[in-house]
């Protein structure tokens, strides 16, 4: 699908790079020079401030001198770095390690139970925001420039906790753009944000997997309120309407003997689901995703939500997709690639599988005494669409289901 691009691009990452000189004495005549890439969101604000002919660009805890090209402590005018504007093709660039290079789901989570319809976390927004359930922005767009709004407060809440306050500045900026336009334009700003490299999809994505782990109920639930409103404008895509079918993605870890020999167990169980707790990016890559880690998971899309963000992305040829937090997997086969040296675990993606589920759905006679009335409950739109041969496609019955599924929690 071809997506406009988000106006902040226009500012062309792809070309630009601002790097500063990171060995320990940069200006020493004897070291090894090195130079580290600030990240995208300092790039924006530098090249901004330079292009508007500024003296300085101001970011977190530094500043940035053009007459001199320096890098100046905000606290210290002693300390100074080198800094140099490169223009450069991020085509030739690898897979961002720290995007694509983890397990898919937290340690606990990965050998824990499944999620129902909806994330764990997406259920807590909503009640957060005392929405009703089918108060949604795609549904009702009047609420769109309030969550635009509290969105943008609450990225510039978080940036100031960690110290990023500049970086979170700009970011709610580029949100900000779109305040007053439709829910598409709105979900492709909150990817394109999304698909940068900064702290605020570390924050949401370490956030939300710590979802059911007891030890730190607390920490998640404090970031509802500042996270929240964010979460759920990228959630809620309207663009991702169909069940993707017949995909393969894939992304890397460095995984200990130990739980490789846990996946192993966990391919014996192919009846056991399990649930993705965060949005996780994956590529469609193989040759660039084996570069990285001891692991590959090679992920077999059956029938579930996954998003393209490629084409919004400053990072196209990563290919990354996001598979969104509530899709179910099961380990189908754990093995040994000798030539690569890694071990792949092959898992398939299936959205919301469940026992009564594939009960309603394997067979052509429905009976109804057999299914509880909790799932009859839940089931029924669709039951009664399908009984009644009334042509609705899958995803609005997993719309209305996802609805019910809300009125039940």
């Amino acid at each position: 699908m071809a997506y406009a691009m988000p106006t902040a691009s226009n500012n062309s990452l792809n070309r630009i790079e601002w790097t500063w000189q990171s060995n320990p004495d940069p200006w020493s005549t004897t070291e090894p020079t090195e130079w580290n890439h600030y990240s995208d969101v300092e790039n924006l604000i530098i090249e901004e401030a330079f292009s508007n002919k500024q003296a300085q660009a101001l970011l977190d805890g530094y500043y940035i001198d053009f007459k001199y090209n320096r890098q100046i402590s905000n606290t210290n005018s002693h300390k100074q770095r080198p800094v140099k504007r490169m223009v450069r093709n991020r085509k030739d660039k690898n897979l961002r390690e720290e995007r694509f290079m983890d397990l898919p789901v937290a340690s606990k989570g990965s050998f824990g139970g499944q999620y129902d319809w909806i994330s764990p976390f997406v259920i807590e927004i909503r009640r957060n925001l005392k929405l009703k359930p089918e108060e949604l922005p795609s549904k009702k767009p009047d609420m769109i420039p309030m969550l635009v709004e509290e969105a943008a407060r609450g990225i510039i809440e978080e940036g100031k906790y960690i110290g990023k306050e500049r970086q979170a500045e700009k970011l709610a900026q580029i949100l900000r753009e779109q305040k007053n336009k439709g829910i598409k334009e709105v979900w492709q700003q909150c990817a394109y944000i999304y698909s940068l490299e900064s702290f605020l999809y570390k924050t949401l994505n370490t956030t939300m997997r710590l979802v059911g782990d007891k030890d730190h109920e607390q920490e998640w639930r404090s970031k509802i309120r500042t996270l929240r409103p964010f979460c759920l404008l990228l959630w809620n895509d309207p663009f991702n309407t169909k069940l993707k079918t017949k995909k393969t993605l894939y992304r890397v870890a460095n995984l200990k003997s130990e739980q490789i020999v846990n996946y192993k167990e966990m391919a014996k169980h192919r009846d056991e689901y399990r649930s993705f707790e965060a949005f996780t990016s994956c590529s469609r890559n193989r040759e660039k995703t084996e570069e990285l880690g001891n692991t590959l998971f090679i992920m077999k899309v059956e029938s579930a939500f996954v998003v393209d963000i490629s084409e919004l992305s400053e990072y196209p040829n990563e290919e990354e997709e996001l598979v969104t937090p509530d899709v179910s997997f099961y380990v189908k086969n754990v093995e040994f690639d000798r030539k690569t040296n890694k071990h792949l675990i092959y898992l398939q993606l299936q959205q919301w599988k469940s026992g009564k589920w594939k009960e309603i759905f394997s067979n052509s006679y429905y009976n109804m005494k057999n299914i509880h009335p909790y799932y009859l409950h839940l089931f029924c739109p669709l039951i009664i669409s399908l009984v009644y041969k009334v042509t609705t496609s899958s995803c609005k019955c997993i719309e209305v289901l996802r609805i019910q599924y809300l009125i039940t929690k």
